[in-house]
C-alpha cells in the first residue's frame, strides 16, 4: 500500500486531470487517489492529489484561493470562451487603447458576479453543462459571487493579421483575423472563479470579444507548482506527509499522546480551545503524525475529522 500524503503534480496540456489521476494510481500502485479540483485539458499547472488516507484532507484544500497565469486574446470570441472552441465573432481590436483595457480589468477585480462558461463541468439537472452544450441543448447557468483579488497585465502584444499566422496553439492560429490584442495576465482568485469567464467578460465589456488562449495554475493555497513533478516522474515523486500538508493549510495544534488518544476515541479536550492557532486546525501528536482536524467547541476542542492511525516514525 502506498504511503498516505499529498502529491503535487505539474499537469501538462493536452490531457485531462483524470488522466493524471489514473497515471498516479498506476505509478503509486493504489486506487485510493483523489484530487482537489481539476484543470481543463488545455490548461497546465498545479494539481493537488490526495493519496490513501490523505484523501480526507482534500475537502479542506478544494476551497483555497488560487493563482493563474493566462493569456487573453481580445478581438475574437469563441463558443467555449477558450482556444479549444469555435470562433463565433471577430472584431478589430487594434483601436482599443491600453487605458480602456486597464479600466475593464479594474471592473473585474474585487468581489464580482460571474456567470461560468457554458462549457464548464457544472452540473445542470445531473448532467455536465459541457455535455448539454455539445448536444446542442440550451444551457443557462446562474451567476455566482467570486473574488478576484489580483488581475494584473504582465505584457500586452498587438498582433496584425500577418503576424497572427506565426502564433501557435490558439483558436485563431493561421487565420487572417483583423488586429487582435494578447494580454499575458496573472490572477489571484477565490475557488470557483473561471478565468475563461474573465476573458469573455473583459472582451464583452470592451466591445471586441475575448477568449482564453493559455492557462497555467501556479498556486493552490500554500502549495506552489515550483518543483512539482510532471506525469513522467510520478513514481519517484516525494509526497507531503499528512501532518506537513495539514499544518500548511490549517495551522498546527500540538497534542500530547494522551490527548491524541482521546481525540481518536471521540472525546473532547476540555478547556484546550485557548491553545488553538485557528479553527479548524491540524492536531499533531508528539511523533509528528496527523491525528486529525479539530475545531473549537466553546472552551473545548473536538475532532472534526480523524485520520487513519499511522505507524510511529
Amino acid at each position: 500500500m502506498a504511503a498516505p500524503g499529498l502529491l503535487l503534480v505539474d499537469k501538462p496540456g493536452g490531457i485531462t486531470s483524470h488522466d493524471v489521476v489514473a497515471r498516479a494510481r498506476r505509478a503509486l500502485g493504489t486506487r485510493k487517489i483523489g484530487h482537489a479540483g481539476t484543470l481543463d485539458p488545455m490548461a497546465t499547472g498545479l494539481l493537488v492529489l490526495g493519496v490513501e488516507g490523505a484523501t480526507r484532507l482534500l475537502t479542506f484544500i478544494v476551497g483555497l484561493d488560487k493563482t493563474y497565469e493566462a493569456t487573453i486574446r481580445l478581438g475574437v470570441a469563441t463558443d467555449t470562451d477558450d482556444a479549444e472552441g469555435q470562433v463565433v465573432a471577430v472584431t478589430d481590436a487594434s483601436s482599443l487603447e491600453s487605458p480602456a483595457i486597464t479600466a475593464g480589468i479594474a471592473a473585474l477585480t474585487g468581489r464580482i458576479s460571474q456567470v461560468p462558461s457554458t462549457y464548464s463541468a457544472i452540473k445542470v439537472d445531473g448532467r455536465r453543462a459541457y455535455d448539454l452544450a455539445r448536444a446542442g441543448e440550451e444551457v443557462q447557468l446562474k451567476a455566482r459571487e467570486v473574488t478576484v483579488s489580483r488581475f494584473e497585465v504582465l505584457a500586452e502584444r498587438r498582433l496584425s493579421a500577418g503576424s497572427q499566422a506565426t502564433e501557435a496553439g490558439t483558436a485563431t492560429a493561421g487565420s487572417a483575423m483583423p488586429g487582435v490584442i494578447d494580454l499575458d495576465v496573472v490572477v489571484d482568485c477565490s475557488s470557483g472563479t473561471y478565468i475563461r469567464s474573465l476573458a469573455r467578460d473583459l472582451g464583452a465589456a470592451l466591445g471586441v470579444g475575448g477568449h482564453l488562449t493559455a492557462l497555467r495554475r501556479t498556486r493552490i493555497g500554500p502549495f506552489d507548482v515550483a518543483g512539482a513533478p510532471g506525469v513522467a516522474d510520478l513514481a519517484d515523486a516525494m509526497l507531503l506527509s499528512p501532518a506537513t500538508a495539514a499544518d500548511a493549510v490549517l495551522g498546527r495544534f500540538d497534542v500530547t499522546a494522551d490527548e491524541a488518544r482521546d481525540l481518536r476515541h471521540g472525546k473532547r479536550l476540555l478547556g484546550a480551545a485557548g491553545r488553538l492557532p485557528a479553527t479548524p486546525a491540524a492536531a499533531i501528536d508528539p511523533d509528528g503524525r496527523l491525528v486529525g482536524v479539530v475545531e473549537r467547541r466553546g472552551d473545548d476542542v473536538k475532532s472534526a475529522m480523524n485520520m487513519p492511525e499511522e505507524a510511529a516514525r
